[in-house]
């Protein structure tokens, strides 16, 4: 028998081995496979019974390390499409889908530590042991009468008051020895009934109506709601009915600030066990969540992007929250986005999904056009919150003090006075974007990238957002000697500013510089909650999806970055942070008030947003991207690379180019190569090379015979490249 493995290595191919002699290996098991000079942990994906590897030549797989696949068919079957789908190395994608643990061949089963009596202390303990050594006596006893010959820790520590530091004096002494057992699977919870939750209105009710008449089979929902509407209640309405079949649910985050808060609503909702999963976890966490989730134990399975990939014993709704994120796109290796394939699996294990957001993507209201039966509008806010009251302020025409327009700054002060809190949103980090010489013009720049270097407060450093050095603080342009002087606005130099403007008002800063322990952030945001806060500064961190109730007034201070982006997508990602940041006013009975500073107040972008709500600029951004030839109404894919030598990855792609020229097109376009709108970074120099095609299959048969001509290429061994397909940055 032959066994096709992947192997995590970067490359697009299967090794062929012959199976074990130590056991049969299943398509989805983990088998110990000689690599190389090395050994290493691959999966089978298939067997057969020949190979065209030559017999000498074919090595032999040294061991199976499971009694049973670790990927049932069906998720294996969503991991090889994926491969081919986003054209990545198949060990990569079925690595990424197993906890590192498991990659490193630890067991599947989970293990717990037990305690037996050695011989010595079957036959000599209870006599030498002095009649004062109550636990220890009691801890003999237990052992020597315990059914399976030894116990577990957690068993004897609930008769045995300090039980561990007695376990050690026995096994000090000789008496009792550890022992390593296969811990007894929790059975899987059955059907629970939730805690009562706030009454529905007419709009979620009709919702969760359409959703749950489609448990029986796959349907792809859209449950569009205004900030504030309750799609969360309606989410939590149909896991109820999920699990009240002995079903699982699957929820998506896009990020980790947002599972606390999820797993806090599902925790006072639901007594079924849950599973969480997210990078910030330790390697037993996510081995802890993956079984639990594998076992059909935790009914329950909350996660981020690569949570997609959790084992479901019995899957019964996919729920993505906050679909039009970009953090569901991975942007580095296996480059797949994880709300289409959340479809995909969903789609093949025949089961709903539901993609909810305030600012659904293009792409998902384009498919709601097209099935417009499984499309939910929440047009009103919850209970008696009103939409909030949004002002454009032209910075041309106000005073500013640092970033912060007069108009602005008295509205903070009403604010305040009438006891809200008020939100300022900046997507801008640091103290100020660029440190300038008024007197000739020369501004910091990163020696590693085409970029300025930021400057930091606390001692004025200069960090590079993009590849991350760091220098020394300049006092004196390098050039002229004068007086280098920050420009700019970034979050800390708001804070800066509002600290000396509002100084009796307790104000916190959210972004990745102030957030950076574990726990950190969920800390501050319940402080947030509790009044503590009354001045909230941040970044995109701030518009995610988090509730508080008590902020009346949002300021956006930069309105104005991407509104005239080469980007194809800048101005939806705009239009979106500015709905969702907007979003955070008035979520309780108090009403909110949003002001939005820009240069550019008759845009017409912001126009369209202010008199028409995102619906409008959705309508006519739809209809921009159907007259040129973009997604949804077309599919692209880029071909990146990047090289310490200038012109090496302008050299590969063109030598790229040339070989499209020998395969069958179909239709495909090919724009470029073009440096990078970055063209160096990290000491890198980048290019591009766009392909554009009207639909999916005729791109896909083109990708499958250009990829292996370009693999083949000379100079591709001298450059790092990759493929992106459904690229969601051009960049």
């Amino acid at each position: 028998m032959i066994i096709k493995v992947a192997v995590d290595a970067p490359l697009r191919r299967l090794f062929d081995y012959r199976a074990p002699d130590s056991g049969a290996a299943a398509p989805g098991m983990r088998v110990l496979v000689p690599f190389g000079r090395r050994r290493t942990v691959g999966v089978v994906v298939s067997c057969a019974e020949r190979s065209d590897v030559p017999a000498a030549q074919l090595r032999q797989a040294l061991d199976v390390l499971d009694a049973h696949p670790v990927l049932d068919p069906a998720l294996l079957s969503l991991l090889v499409w994926a491969a081919e789908y986003y054209r990545s190395p198949i060990g990569e994608v079925i690595a990424g889908a197993l906890p590192a643990a498991l990659r490193a061949g630890r067991s599947v089963e989970a293990t717990e530590l037990r305690w037996a009596l050695t011989p010595l202390g079957r036959e000599a303990a209870l006599g030498q042991l002095a009649a004062r050594a109550v636990r220890l006596r009691r801890i003999v006893e237990l052992l020597a009468s315990a059914e399976q010959g030894s116990l577990g820790t957690d068993t004897i520590a609930q008769t045995v008051k300090d039980a561990s530091a007695a376990l050690r004096t026995l096994e000090s002494r000789g008496y009792v020895e550890r022992q390593r057992a296969v811990a007894s699977p929790p059975a899987p919870a059955g059907p629970c009934a939730p805690q009562d939750g706030p009454p529905l209105n007419d709009a979620q009710q009709a919702a969760l109506e359409r959703i749950s008449g489609s448990l029986n089979g796959f349907a792809c929902h859209l449950l569009h709601g205004v900030t504030g509407s309750g799609k969360t209640e309606v989410y939590l309405n149909a896991i109820a009915r999920v699990l009240a079949r002995g079903a699982q649910a699957l929820v998506l985050a896009p990020e980790i600030a947002l599972t606390p808060q999820l797993i806090a609503r599902f925790k006072a909702r639901f007594t079924a066990p849950l599973a969480v999963a997210h990078s910030g976890l330790s390697d037993h966490e996510r081995l802890a969540a993956w079984r639990a989730a594998r076992s059909g134990q935790a009914r329950i399975v909350i996660g981020t992007r690569s949570a997609v990939f959790m084992p479901l014993t019995q899957p019964g709704l996919i729920i993505v929250d906050e679909e039009h994120d970009p953090s569901f796109k991975q942007q580095d290796g296996f480059r797949y986005s994880a709300r289409d394939l959340a479809i995909v699996r969903a789609q093949r294990l025949g089961i709903p999904i539901v993609l909810g957001s305030a600012t659904p993507s293009l792409e998902a209201l384009e498919r709601a056009q097209r099935q417009p039966q499984w499309l939910s509008r929440l047009p009103q806010r919850a209970g008696r919150a009103r939409p909030p009251r949004v002002v454009l302020i032209d910075l041309r025409k106000s005073a500013q003090t640092h970033g912060l327009a007069t108009p602005a700054l008295l509205a903070i002060r009403r604010h305040l006075d009438a006891e809200g809190q008020v939100m300022l949103f900046l997507n801008r980090r640091g103290y100020a974007p660029v440190l300038f010489c008024p007197a000739c013009g020369w501004a910091a720049q990163c020696r590693r990238c085409d970029a300025h270097l930021t400057v930091h407060s606390g001692g004025g450093r200069l960090i590079c957002h993009h590849c991350g050095v760091e220098q020394a603080p300049i006092a004196q342009c390098p050039n002229c000697q004068a007086a280098a002087k920050p420009v700019g606005q970034g979050t800390q130099r708001i804070e800066e500013t509002l600290r000396q403007q509002f100084p009796d008002a307790p104000l916190a800063r959210i972004d990745r510089d102030s957030i950076r322990r574990k726990g950190e952030l969920e800390s501050l945001l319940e402080r947030v909650r509790n009044n503590e806060i009354r001045i909230l500064v941040g970044t995109q961190m701030l518009t995610k999806g988090h509730d508080f109730p008590n902020v009346t007034l949002v300021v956006v201070l930069n309105a104005d970055q991407g509104l005239f982006s080469a980007d194809f997508r800048a101005s939806e990602r705009l239009a979106q942070t500015i709905v969702q940041v907007a979003g955070r006013a008035g979520r309780a009975e108090r009403p909110g008030e949003v002001l939005i500073q820009t240069e550019y107040p008759d845009h017409p972008l912001l126009s369209l947003l202010l008199t028409g709500g995102y619906e409008a600029f959705a309508e006519g951004a739809l209809n921009e991207r159907r007259q040129s030839g973009w997604p949804p109404y077309a599919r692209i894919a880029l071909l990146r690379a990047e090289a310490s030598r200038p012109g090496a990855a302008m050299s590969f792609l063109k030598a790229a180019h040339r070989l499209a020229d020998d395969c069958d097109r179909g239709g495909v376009r090919l724009l470029g190569p073009a440096p990078a709108p970055m063209e160096r970074r990290a000491g890198l120099h980048r290019a591009q090379l766009l392909l554009q095609a009207d639909s999916h299959a005729p791109l896909q048969r083109f990708l499958g015979a250009w990829l292996p001509r370009i693999e083949a290429l000379d100079p591709a061994r001298r450059v790092r490249w990759s493929v992106d397909v459904d690229a969601a940055e051009l960049f």
